[in-house]
């Protein structure tokens, strides 16, 4: 259990689907870490439209090996038809019925980006529009208040999140649309880039609305190997027994890093060689790469290849989520068959753009932190376009520094 006020403390989540993802138990991991959030969360999930009559249950729960919190809609004085009124609702419908209620505007917005998100998947398996889309489980007040919870948690939080790997689970699931596969087709879209694995227990562990949470978390990114505070923890029980294993999605919180003037994080390196494209073209390619909004960086080296040629080695650094793109972009601007790549952890000083007034002039500055405190370099293309030679543009650089320092000690 957290204490109060440490969900402002957050910078990173990760989660590990023991037993699976589904929307109730994402809501009950989180309140699990963060109590504090609870009031909040309920009073979201009513102003969306709830009936009073109808119960919200956030209880403490145990298994035979771990304890935790399960959330529930409960059907309270209203009976199971009353309960399930919502069936079969239009996306248009649950659209505007959200932007008619109390809800406040960041939590309507993060509600709707994710139902849509669900509406484009269904409108891909069933090859309709958006709008023609109908929630049928998911047009219950169960989902919706799943949804709206977690809307609501996500922007409490406002930290970074990544998942571990998903179980698929397996054989068919019981739907409006009759008998499907496990995963249901719209959920298995929503996973696309995520990594999974069969531990051999069948039934569906990732349910739509967790597949949805998930995907609008943008949570198939590397968890990363920094160093970093463990802050808290948080066990989420879901609704089905699983065979000898716990029904539960765990959460764990972390700190923000203290400052050292250190940042730790991953990159993707690609190499490869190219010597069979003429110089003028494969220029024309490099700089193709570098403009690429995936690429951090392109090196080129002369080196020696097969039967003594010359020829090209290059290195592309890039962000890991999008190496497939990057490898394609490679493959289409060089001449080169083939790519090795790998994943790096790497350490880099923290940089920060900056810009001064010099006479006039706006001469951006690059600022790196390091430990004997912030270093500056002025932009060549700033200083490039100056009159009077190399003794102009030192003076320029000179002045720029000069007002940066005055700048920071004000």
């Amino acid at each position: 259990m957290s204490d109060s006020g440490q969900a402002m403390r957050v910078k990173h989540i990760h989660l590990d689907a023991v037993g699976g993802v589904a929307g109730d138990m994402f809501i009950s991991a989180v309140l699990n870490a963060f109590p504090e959030l609870r009031e909040g969360m309920v009073t979201a999930i009513r102003a969306a439209g709830l009936p009073r009559d109808i119960g919200m249950e956030i209880e403490d729960h145990r298994d035979h090996a771990l304890t935790g919190l399960k959330f529930a809609i409960s059907e309270a004085n209203h009976n199971a038809e009353a309960v399930h009124s919502h069936h079969h609702r239009a996306f248009s419908d649950i659209r505007s019925a959200l932007k008619e209620s109390a809800l406040t505007a960041p939590v309507l917005a993060e509600t709707i980006a994710m139902f849509t998100l669900l509406a484009g998947a269904e409108a891909q398996v069933h090859g309709m529009s958006v709008d023609s889309v109908s929630f049928h489980e998911l047009g219950e007040w169960d989902s919706i208040a799943d949804i709206v919870g977690a809307a609501f948690l996500i922007l409490k939080l406002n930290a970074s999140w990544s998942v571990g790997p998903l179980p698929l689970g397996g054989g068919r699931v019981e739907t409006a649309h009759g008998s499907l596969p496990v995963p249901a087709p719209a959920t298995a879209l929503l996973l696309e880039g995520f990594e999974c694995f069969d531990d051999g227990v069948s039934g569906e562990r990732v349910t739509p609305t967790g597949a949805v949470i998930l995907r609008h978390l943008g949570a198939n990114r590397p968890r990363g190997r920094e160093s970093r505070t463990l802050l808290c923890g948080g066990t989420g029980f879901g609704s089905r027994s699983l065979p000898g294993l716990s029904n539960v999605l765990r959460l764990l919180a972390y700190e923000e890093a203290k400052p050292t003037g250190q940042e730790q994080d991953r990159i993707a390196e690609i190499l490869f060689e190219v010597d069979d494209q003429t110089s003028e073209d494969l220029a024309i390619g490099l700089n193709k790469l570098r403009d690429h909004v995936a690429v951090r960086d392109v090196l080129q080296l002369p080196a020696f290849g097969k039967k003594g040629r010359m020829t090209t080695h290059v290195r592309v650094l890039a962000d890991p989520l999008q190496i497939g793109v990057v490898c394609d972009a490679c493959l289409e601007e060089t001449a080169t068959i083939g790519l090795r790549y790998q994943i790096l952890n790497r350490v880099v000083l923290q940089r920060q753009e900056l810009a001064v007034d010099v006479d006039g002039r706006s001469i951006g500055l690059k600022a790196v932190t390091r430990s004997g405190g912030v270093t500056i370099k002025a932009e060549a293309d700033d200083i490039a376009g100056i009159e009077g030679g190399y003794h102009a543009r030192d003076e320029l650089r000179r002045k720029a520094h000069e007002v940066f320092d005055k700048e920071k000690n004000q």
